[in-house]
């Protein structure tokens, strides 16, 4: 991808590492898992470790439920599920400070920053205010002494975490900007494709249709000049399909190192981990166009089907492969248009289709032997 489309792109570390990210802080809940665990014997502490347990599995529907929309419900969070999420972390997390005490205020901490991802600012701002209050207060009551620590840690949470939302929702939109500028481009072009067919056919048939016209009526007038007019006729239209096929070619025209290019930059716009030859030099020159069609169409594949996290294109002299470590399932047929087109390419020049299924992932390799 340009420099333009990395600006645009949510950074790798937010989009794949964030779920990592918000996992490596849950071992905060090791201290009220440890004290429901010293009472295992009784109801209140195998209570508690369900609870601490439960509570940890839906923090992680946040970070994982956004990853696998592309931090989109980040950006633009839906009010009923936040609700919804938010009151589960409140119940599970008072659960856990009913049955093991002090140690399961921790869970104020990962409630906060629930609400700084799920909600508005100022909604956030408030909540996390009240719970520090709420955490401070309750400390007193119920003489467990000074919460100014876990306090801290709410506001310095929230804070962190209110920073990491900002930069995912500026790159959510500026990838949004980038899909519809894309749009908008092939929008462009087939109004530009159209456009020239139209210049193209539009002039050459009406005057065929003219010529035809007075062709028919000189045959019984004058034969010869209904002759020429027929030898010009089959010149026109002969004429106009070299210029149809010609702007068919230019418009279809796909190269096999620009196709790498486009490969490396639509996977890292999609936040795929990519390996992508940096030349093509060892293909021969009859086959460079048909593995060029072969990436694109593998690659088009894996960002649109395979919910993958890394893809493989490899090149040889005689084969082209495209391989993800997917875990979509395939379609009941196992064919698609765009594949249906590559096999009629590659039976042209003598090649041969090849996909394979793995567990996870998917080959698509065409081979000429």
């Amino acid at each position: 991808m340009t420099s333009e489309g990395r600006a645009s792109d949510p950074p790798a570390q937010i989009g794949r590492r964030g779920p990592l990210f918000a996992c490596i802080w849950l071992f905060f809940l090791i201290d009220p898992l440890l004290q429901a665990w010293s009472r295992r014997d009784t109801v209140a502490g195998v209570v508690g470790m369900v609870a601490v347990v439960a509570f940890a599995a839906v923090y992680m529907t946040l970070w994982l439920g956004a990853r696998a929309q592309r931090w989109r419900p980040v950006a633009n969070p839906s009010l009923r599920w936040s609700l919804g999420y938010l009151a589960a972390l409140v119940a599970l997390g008072t659960v856990v400070v009913a049955c093991v005490g002090e140690s399961g205020l921790a869970c104020t901490v990962y409630v906060a920053v629930g609400c700084v991802m799920s909600f508005p600012f100022r909604v956030a701002a408030v909540t996390t205010l009240a719970l520090v209050v709420g955490t401070i207060a309750l400390g007193a009551v119920e003489d467990w002494g000074s919460q100014i620590g876990t306090a801290f840690s709410i506001m310095a949470a929230s804070l962190a975490v209110f920073g990491l939302r900002a930069l995912i929702s500026r790159n959510v939109d500026l990838l949004e900007a980038q899909s519809e500028n894309a749009r908008l481009a092939v929008d462009n072009e087939r109004t530009r494709f159209a456009r020239d067919l139209h210049d193209i056919l539009g002039h050459s048939l009406t005057v065929i249709t003219v010529k035809a016209e007075l062709a028919q009526k000189l045959l019984d007038v004058d034969t010869e000049r209904a002759r020429a007019e027929l030898v010009d006729l089959e010149r026109l239209s002969r004429d106009a399909l070299v210029d149809v096929r010609r702007a068919v070619e230019g418009y279809r025209e796909i190269t096999l190192p620009a196709e790498l290019v486009r490969a490396r930059a639509a996977l890292r716009a999609a936040e795929i981990s990519a390996e992508v030859p940096g030349s093509a030099d060892q293909v021969p020159t009859e086959l460079r166009e048909l593995f060029a069609w072969t990436v694109r169409e593998g690659v088009t594949n894996v960002i649109r089907h395979s919910r993958a996290s890394h893809c493989e294109v490899r090149l040889t002299p005689t084969s082209a492969e495209v391989r993800d470590d997917g875990t979509a399932t395939p379609s009941p047929t196992g064919h698609g248009s765009g594949l249906a087109g590559l096999r009629e390419r590659a039976a042209d020049v003598g090649a041969t289709v090849v996909t394979t299924h793995l567990s996870p992932g998917f080959v698509l390799r065409v081979v000429r032997a």
